[in-house]
C-alpha cells in the first residue's frame, strides 16, 4: 500500500513540474497508469468463498 502512495505522489510531483519541463508530463502519465494498475491489482486479492 505504501508503494502505491509513493507512485501517486511521484505522479503528482512530475505533473506539477510538467509546466516547466514538458517531458515530465509523459513521466507523470506513465506513473499514474502504473498507480491505477497497482491499485486495481491490490483490490483484486480478496477471494469470494
Amino acid at each position: 500500500m505504501g508503494l502505491i502512495l509513493v507512485v501517486l505522489l511521484l505522479a503528482l510531483v512530475f505533473g506539477g513540474l510538467g509546466f516547466v519541463y514538458p517531458i515530465l508530463w509523459i513521466v507523470a502519465l506513465v506513473l499514474l497508469v502504473g498507480w491505477i494498475f497497482g491499485f486495481s491489482r491490490s483490490r483484486g486479492h480478496a477471494r469470494a468463498t
